[in-house]
């Protein structure tokens, strides 16, 4: 399990993360989400001890990281997938590791073969693909059998097999109770593989929740309506928190309230309904509608287009 107790980091007078506070439980995939900026990167080096929090502290397995006898045994972490030395062969990596760190020789086998590099475990790493060394950090993350995985960006540089692998992997060491912490970009993938979701912004909590709860809650999920009466309906569901639009004539698409709330204001008024549809918010829509005032470099279509 990982905790996180008023994390604050401060560099001179700018603060990174202010009061940041969540747990971690063990047995899903918690995915960590935040604009660029958002301090998601001074998070984790602070909760894997590389960075020292002006105030508040983390935990990992109820003691911080740098507490830990064998940190490999407890932690597995994967930050920057490019720092390897160029030099060595992808065995000769891990074997380094194994070695330095009290860790079975045989792990290193299992680990290669896990990732799919048993092939390339001699070739030299300044040949490796993105995702090759992608691979290679994650193999090097779960060298030490952890019961906590910290991934950042983990699917970066892989190709779809690939996608699905870490997605798949990433499942089972959950099942397997270990406690799984994965930051990302991409919304799509994380919603096919996270059950729970931290998400911050400007270095603040936003969310702390399941992802069904949070795409539910959002309000970011919108109704098709078809009318040949779509003014009046317009008028009639028009209300504080209702937003309507009509991309073509007698095609509203509502956002704000129900079907049940539209259908019955049709029904009272005798207006014809030839179509009434909810269209699920996704969790990327959802995401950028609670971190829209979080974003740090916020561009335009208009600008793109000047």
């Amino acid at each position: 399990m990982i905790t996180a107790h008023q994390l604050t980091k401060r560099y001179g007078d700018r603060t990174v993360v202010t009061d940041l506070s969540f747990t971690v439980r063990p047995g899903t995939v918690t995915g960590f989400l935040g604009p660029n900026g958002s301090g998601k990167s001074t998070t984790l080096r602070m909760i894997l001890g590389l960075d020292a929090p002006t105030r508040g502290h983390a935990t990992v397995g109820g003691r911080a990281y740098a507490a830990h006898p064998a940190p490999l045994h407890e932690v597995g972490a994967l930050l920057e997938a490019g720092s390897l030395h160029p030099g060595r062969t992808a065995y000769h990596h891990l074997t380094a590791l194994a070695l330095t760190h009290g860790i079975p020789k045989s792990r290193v086998g299992h680990v290669l073969d896990l990732t799919g590099l048993t092939e390339a475990a001699h070739r030299r790493v300044k040949g490796f693909s993105l995702g090759m060394g992608q691979r290679l950090g994650i193999a090097a993350a779960l060298l030490g059998d952890p019961a906590t995985v910290v991934l950042d960006e983990p699917v970066n540089g892989l190709d779809p097999e690939g996608v699905l692998w870490i997605r798949t992997l990433l499942k089972s060491l959950a099942a397997e109770g270990r406690t799984v912490f994965v930051s990302s970009h991409l919304m799509s993938e994380t919603a096919l593989t996270a059950e729970h979701l931290i998400i911050i912004g400007r270095g603040r909590l936003l969310a702390d929740t399941t992802v069904e709860d949070f795409v539910r809650q959002s309000g970011a999920g919108t109704v098709k309506v078809v009318t040949p009466d779509a003014p009046t309906l317009v008028r009639l569901l028009s209300a504080p928190g209702v937003h309507i639009t009509a991309d073509t004539p007698g095609t509203l698409d509502v956002r704000g309230t129900d079907t049940e709330h539209i259908g019955r204001t049709a029904a009272a008024h005798g207006i014809t309904l030839f179509e009434l549809t909810p269209n699920a918010a996704s969790l990327e829509q959802a995401f950028m509608d609670l971190t829209r005032d979080s974003v740090e470099f916020a561009a335009t279509l208009e600008g793109a287009r000047a």
